[in-house]
């Protein structure tokens, strides 16, 4: 009995990520420690995952936009940054904090443990390759974990066929792309984005399937960039005018929640060709 209890202590030791691999700023901290007790302070027990994702989502509104806040130091390590967000960033820490209030979680390491699931394949940091850089890579791997389900299929969607090669073919872009290792593992992941099945709903049948959107539903938003799957990401919410709208990190400035709908937000967006439609689970 006494073995295997060891084990099992040293397969959650050995799977826990460290100290070291973690970047956070005092304010950052003292940031998480003030969020999680307002929200807990505020949140009443949700009748589904969506309400709870919604009530965490516009918590947010105001926080500043911050391009590119993972791209930083010399190794890859688990960046939080509440202080500013990127599209990407801002759906990870909405999901990371309405779980912590679904399983009545409020310590910073299960913060981090939720955050890595999240943000890195099958939940490991393994170095920059490891992280899910492309959005569609990120569904595919939280479908698999059962975080989420892409639902485009279901309501209208198609295949989509592509070759997703952006980083690989944009090396300059990306400082961590100096290193072979790194070019080589996104060069893998890119491969292997090209081995699975995405399906997402054409920008022309938005509209009438907008009905079938809900509230929390997570949305990417496709691209006719070449070699580039997503563009953008934010969440749904349904608004006063019965319309679907996007509650997200607007590169024009901060959070908010889009003046126009979806589908008329969408027009203003040259190369968009759709969207990818993700309910949490």
């Amino acid at each position: 009995m006494k073995l295997k209890i060891y084990i099992i202590l040293f397969f959650i030791l050995a799977n826990s990520i460290t100290a070291q691999e973690i970047t956070c700023s005092a304010k950052d901290k003292e940031i998480f420690t003030t969020r999680i007790h307002e929200l807990k302070k505020e949140y009443l027990t949700k009748s589904n995952f969506s309400e709870t994702i919604i009530f965490v989502g516009k918590t947010f509104l105001g926080t500043p936009y911050v391009a590119k806040t993972l791209e930083i130091g010399i190794e890859e390590t688990l960046v939080i940054n509440l202080q500013g967000l990127d599209c990407t960033t801002y759906i990870e820490n909405v999901l990371v904090f309405s779980l912590m209030l679904k399983n009545d979680k409020s310590d910073f390491d299960t913060f981090t443990s939720y955050l890595e699931k999240i943000r890195y394949k099958n939940g490991v940091l393994n170095g920059y390759p490891s992280r899910l850089h492309y959005f569609s890579e990120w569904i595919t791997n939280n479908e698999e974990k059962g975080i989420i389900k892409n639902i485009s299929g279901d309501i209208g969607g198609i295949e989509m066929e592509k070759d997703i090669n952006f980083m690989s073919t944009h090396r300059d872009l990306y400082p961590f792309l100096k290193e072979d290792q790194n070019f080589k593992g996104i060069q893998q992941s890119e491969k292997e984005i090209g081995q699975s099945t995405l399906c997402f709903l054409p920008k022309d049948k938005i509209k009438e399937n907008e009905h079938l959107i809900k509230s929390g539903d997570i949305i990417a938003l496709t691209t006719a960039i070449t070699g580039l799957d997503v563009t953008h990401t934010g969440i749904a919410i349904r608004e006063k005018d019965g319309r679907i709208h996007l509650l997200h990190a607007s590169s024009k400035g901060q959070v908010e929640i889009s003046k126009l709908p979806l589908v008329d937000y969408l027009q203003g967006i040259r190369k968009n060709t759709g969207i990818i439609v993700n309910r949490v689970q």
